[in-house]
């Protein structure tokens, strides 16, 4: 079947990025294969309306909304391979069916790569957090933990004293004399062991065999795009020491004509509110070149 516009990736920007189009009545398919970035927290902070919200139920609402306008279809699935051919997008999916669009609109978000300390994974986006404006109120100007997972740690530690008392945990790595001298003038103390595990709530339990006790831990994990496919198309993609990203201009539109892009794909930190306001100038854009 053929679409106006194929959106892959079916959590907030590209239910945003479905919005647009399905009042302007184009034809509209949304893949999705139902792996949110954020299903691993329980509540969604800092979406003007929604502050509070459960994650899944702002992503549950939108798309019962969006699948009232007619032109809008769903398919549930994981894209395997996109191909232009003629002007046309051909969309391969779960080696089962194709379908092929005018435009295509790349949602997929990122995957999260977390350091390897054993009791961390269990407890991501529960206890252990990557960015402050989402969870960092509900801690209540606690105990807070960073751990050095990445060149940007002492940036995110540094951050973090106007939500709580910080410790900085180098978990055996060295620091520079700089990044010392940082974390000395916010005052945030540095413990240079190694980390044995992550248990109870947010206990760490060092090498040394101390254990130390907080009300949250920040990690700076590292952000990957994991379909092939997105780098076989040949979309230009930039990258620093902690993360991937589709470069996309003002417009949303990337290196690609008739490709678009938006929400966590394409930016170096994300949120809900960022990706909703991303799909939805992304929609606007692809809606737009199938006019001019």
């Amino acid at each position: 079947m053929q679409y106006d516009v194929a959106i892959i990736g079916g959590s907030y920007a590209g239910l945003s990025a479905a919005l647009p189009l399905a009042r302007a009545r184009r034809s509209v398919v949304v893949i999705d294969h139902g792996q949110r970035r954020n299903r691993f927290a329980s509540h969604s902070h800092g979406f003007l309306t929604q502050d509070g919200t459960l994650a899944s139920e702002i992503a549950e609402i939108a798309r019962e909304q969006i699948s009232r306008y007619s032109t809008v279809q769903f398919e549930t699935g994981q894209v395997l391979d996109v191909a232009k051919s003629n002007d046309l997008f051909h969309v391969c999916i779960d080696k089962i069916h194709a379908i092929t669009a005018k435009r295509i609109i790349i949602a997929t978000g990122v995957t999260d790569q977390l350091p390897e300390i054993q009791g961390l994974r269990e407890r991501w986006g529960q206890s252990i957090f990557h960015c402050p404006y989402c969870h960092g109120y509900e801690l209540n100007q606690g105990q807070i933990a960073v751990i050095n997972s990445s060149e940007f740690s002492t940036h995110q530690a540094m951050m973090l004293p106007d939500w709580g008392q910080v410790t900085f945990l180098s978990n055996g790595k060295n620091l520079t004399d700089e990044e010392r001298k940082q974390l000395a003038s916010k005052n945030i103390p540095i413990i240079d062991d190694e980390i044995a595990e992550i248990s109870e709530h947010a206990t760490i339990n060092l090498q040394s065999s101390a254990s130390q006790q907080f009300d949250g831990i920040f990690v700076s994990s590292a952000t990957r795009i994991l379909q092939d496919w997105i780098k076989a198309l040949g979309v230009e993609i930039e990258s620093n020491g902690v993360g991937e990203w589709i470069k996309t201009d003002a417009m949303k539109q990337t290196s690609m004509d008739g490709v678009f892009a938006s929400g966590d794909v394409i930016r170096f930190g994300g949120s809900v509110p960022l990706s909703v306001a991303d799909g939805n100038l992304a929609g606007v854009s692809a809606h737009r070149s199938l006019i001019f």
